[in-house]
């Protein structure tokens, strides 16, 4: 009996702990959400509005700028060939000197190239806000995602992390439709300066409020010039995507979702930097048709990925909801090129609200064709297949997977900035103002046909052998 009440009394402790840790990662994880969805918020808010402005200053009196569908395409590639080095260089400093100055660094360059804006819209002040936008794009994008993931990551429970993750990635849309209500509604001359003011509240709040979660290295460790700790970093990424591309190669489940991954980041990329321009000259759209778009997107997106997902996923399984995300994609793009009148868009835009399905259920099908016993043997043979290693080949696969992609992005702009303005332009062979987004259509078509290939359910054969494994994978 007495056994009893102090077991009891054990557990009753321990839960209070429990509690009490949970309330503590609640309020750290509240004051790195807060300030990240303003800053979502602030950036998003002058997407609409940049095609006026751009358009304004490089083309006066013209709605198609030829000009500024080659500086989005030499931006883009620009930003993708250094963020290959900067990224994990930032993450690897992240664990260096902290998550709170890396996200105060790569939060506070947004505020620069808009400042510019504020103060002038002509064109030299838009050149020199495409040069800071770059700098800022190299810095920030993406590595806000993944350092405030590592953050989630320090002060969250290992079981409530998949939950963590979550509420980042669905406050970052809810943050774009919130942006996207704030252009709507405020007149044009106000936009920058709020958006302004909620970039600088950002880092403000950070650095008030923002528990630092990494101890830092004596000073001795951190005394490495920043030239040989690129080297170093490029070195890391070279043996990375050398031990992922012979992870990806001996399955044939991961050798199609790269293949898929490729082609439709070739077209996806290619449209989403010269839809909006595309959309100005051919029906005259400004921000607030702009705001609409993106807002029903949006919304829409928000409910697919909460709601409608996890619904079907168990129904259907990642390839068919890959598949159907994929002809969804086609079918926005041709409406999109194709688009005979001004609400055609419109509608084109609730396609997209299905195709942000493809990039979670290629994260599945990767997860799981890595899950595989062959894939372990492939980078750890003669040793234990054990939890460590099969995180390390996930991710090694998405890391592979996440670098084609990159390639692709980098690729896309080659071909549509010289297309859409050639077919935008008087000089063009036939009238249609879309044929690039037409073209773009047919990379998806490449990658819906990959996709059917694709066989995620069936182990290899290297699966087959050594049966006294199959429980411990079978729980994976």
């Amino acid at each position: 009996m007495l056994s009893n009440k102090v077991l009891a009394k054990q557990q009753d402790i321990s839960s209070s702990s429990s509690s009490s840790s949970d309330m503590e990662g609640m309020k750290l994880m509240l004051h790195l959400l807060l300030p990240l969805c303003v800053h979502w918020i602030a950036e998003e808010m002058t997407v609409s509005v940049l095609v006026d402005v751009i358009t304004n200053a490089l083309c006066p009196g013209d709605s198609t700028c030829t000009e500024a569908i080659y500086l989005n395409g030499l931006q883009q590639t620009v930003v993708g060939i250094f963020k290959m080095v900067v990224l994990p260089l930032l993450g690897q400093l992240a664990d260096e000197y902290g998550r709170k100055p890396m996200l105060l660094l790569t939060i506070s360059t947004s505020i620069f190239p808009f400042a510019i804006l504020a103060c002038n819209q002509s064109t030299g002040f838009v050149y020199a806000y495409y040069v800071l936008r770059t700098i800022s794009y190299i810095l920030s994008q993406g590595s806000i995602f993944c350092i405030a993931v590592a953050y989630a990551a320090d002060v969250v429970e290992e079981n409530k992390r998949a939950a963590a993750f979550s509420w980042i990635t669905g406050l970052c849309s809810a943050s774009h439709v919130l942006g996207n209500l704030l252009a709507l509604f405020l007149p044009e001359k106000y936009i920058f300066p709020v958006s302004i003011a909620l970039l600088i509240l950002s880092p403000i709040y950070i650095q008030l409020f923002l528990v630092e979660t990494v101890k830092r290295a004596p000073n001795g460790d951190q005394d490495s010039a920043c030239l040989a700790k690129t080297i170093k970093i490029i070195q890391k990424r070279y043996k990375s995507m050398k031990d992922a591309a012979t992870i990806v190669m001996s399955s044939p489940t991961l050798r199609g979702i790269s293949l898929v991954s490729f082609f439709y980041e070739l077209g996806m990329s290619g449209i989403t930097y010269v839809l909006m321009y595309y959309l100005k000259a051919a029906f005259g759209f400004d921000k607030n048709q702009f705001s609409e778009i993106l807002m029903l997107v949006g919304i829409g997106s928000i409910v697919s990925q909460m709601l409608v997902l996890p619904l079907i996923n168990p129904l259907v399984g990642e390839k068919v909801i890959l598949c159907i995300g994929l002809l969804a994609s086609i079918a926005y793009a041709l409406f999109n090129g194709l688009a005979w009148a001004a609400w055609v868009p419109f509608m084109s835009a609730t396609f997209k609200v299905v195709v942000v399905l493809v990039r979670p259920a290629t994260y599945a099908i990767i997860s799981r064709a890595s899950s595989s016993k062959n894939q372990y043997k492939a980078y750890d043979r003669g040793h234990s297949i054990d939890m460590y290693v099969r995180l390390f080949v996930k991710g090694k696969a998405q890391g592979f997977v996440a670098g084609v992609e990159s390639i692709a992005s980098l690729l896309s702009p080659l071909v549509m900035s010289p297309l859409t303005s050639w077919f935008l332009s008087s000089s063009a062979p036939f009238n249609c103002k879309g044929f690039s987004i037409v073209c773009a259509s047919v990379c998806m078509m490449i990658s819906l046909c990959y996709a059917c290939l694709l066989k995620p359910g069936v182990p290899s054969s290297c699966d087959s052998e050594d049966d006294i494994e199959a429980p411990l994978l079978s729980e994976s």
